[in-house]
């Protein structure tokens, strides 16, 4: 790994867009004397450049990724001599473990000489991994839930606000005060953060709605995908313009699957920790979860509860990517008060068609309560062709037996 001493001031950290509503928090665990983060919000001719230096057999995401990085060194704002890339990954075994080698052929094929950092934890590139510290895993784990619990609620809010832009700027009121603790390292205890959750649900509550109910959709697919709205084709916005809530599930439901998945099947310490771990993680999670129903908003099972009800609809040992986890969550979303689902994924992802679409004709005939339509996002797919398919969903009852990509 990298020694701190290497560095003699701070770098800019450019993150690329990937979980719109988990990184305007999130990037503060990368706050320090060290690094000074920015996640980059350039869009226009992204793809465009990525795919003059990503080959497009790659998938979506890392052509969006790749784009976003290079054209932002291409905007003359950053300094390349004091400027680090940083390419977060689970470091599994589908094409987001090729990323680095990916970028960073990129990255020198567009002439900057600027060092791409890795984050994972299976100790890929251990030459250029980011070094953590207890601070930044600490304000990480907050920021993960703080950014879960202020999606799901603005996600129920916004379609039914009085006033337009009121849930964003509530949202955007409890991210400045989140952000300057995370900052300061101040109220970083997981009590204080299970109190702010009760009042971040009240604050969202007592927002002026209209009284009237919309059909509510959920969100499934491959994590890039799911949570960025550069590779769903704005499907929150587009879902809510056509008189729609969304619901997309948080990222604690991912990290307590990767856990389970990945890093707790052997007897040595490193998965005792993991573990114990996963045992913090459903600890806070429900505490969570309590607090969002407290004040009558839907909320997915906790990861537990919907892991057993998963049971014989989905197989457990589908662990590539985000594996039995996609179809985990559209069955819960059927089974409570979430009957349509979108299921999104990047054209060409294995791990998500083997895992995820290829299961979902079976999910369908087990729920017939439940109507699932799969689209694929790609460099040259036609958002006209994706929005026709989500308008059959909302408007009619198609299953995706019924008209599969014809």
């Amino acid at each position: 790994m990298i020694d701190d001493n290497v560095f003699k001031e701070k770098y800019i950290l450019l993150i690329p867009a990937m979980l719109d509503a988990h990184f305007p928090i999130l990037k503060y665990a990368f706050y320090s004397r060290n690094y000074h983060p920015v996640i980059l919000e350039n869009e226009e001719n992204v793809i465009d450049t990525g795919l003059k230096y990503v080959n497009n057999d790659m998938c979506f995401p890392c052509i969006l990724n790749t784009g976003q990085m290079i054209d932002a060194l291409r905007s003359g704002k950053y300094d390349p001599s004091r400027t680090l890339l940083l390419m977060p990954t689970a470091g599994d075994a589908c094409r987001g473990a090729n990323y680095f080698a990916v970028v960073r052929r990129a990255v020198a094929g567009a002439g900057f000489d600027v060092k791409v950092m890795s984050l994972n934890l299976k100790g890929l590139e251990k030459d250029s991994m980011l070094k953590l510290n207890y601070r930044m895993v600490k304000r990480a784990l907050l920021a993960a839930y703080y950014g879960d619990i202020l999606m799901i609620l603005l996600n129920q809010t916004r379609p039914y606000e009085c006033v337009e832009g009121a849930a964003n700027a509530l949202r955007q009121k409890w991210i400045d005060i989140i952000a300057d603790d995370l900052k300061r390292y101040r109220h970083m205890s997981i009590g204080h953060m299970i109190k702010n959750f009760d009042r971040i649900a009240e604050d969202f509550s007592l927002l002026a709605r209209k009284d009237i109910k919309k059909q509510r959709v959920g969100i499934v697919g491959e994590l890039y995908i799911k949570y960025c709205h550069m590779g769903n084709c704005d499907m929150i916005r587009f879902l809510e313009e056509h008189g729609c809530e969304s619901h997309t599930n948080g990222l604690s439901w991912y990290a307590m699957y990767y856990m389970d998945s990945h890093m707790t099947g052997s007897a040595d310490f490193e998965s005792m920790m993991y573990r114990i771990g996963l045992k913090l993680f459903a600890r806070i999670q429900n505490k969570m979860i309590a607090a969002i129903r407290k004040y009558g908003f839907y909320t997915m099972e906790g990861f537990e509860i919907m892991k057993k009800e998963a049971e014989g609809y989905v197989n457990p040992n589908d662990c590539i990517g985000d594996g039995w986890l996609i179809g985990a969550e559209a069955v819960g979303h059927v089974l409570h008060d979430c009957p349509k689902v979108v299921a999104i994924q990047p054209f060409g992802c294995m791990p998500n068609h083997v895992c995820g679409r290829g299961l979902y004709p079976s999910l369908q005939r087990k729920l017939p309560q439940g109507h699932i339509v799969s689209v694929d996002t790609d460099s040259g797919a036609s958002r006209l062709n994706i929005y026709n398919r989500v308008s059959v969903l909302i408007h009619g009852s198609m299953k995706i037996g019924d008209n599969a990509d014809k």
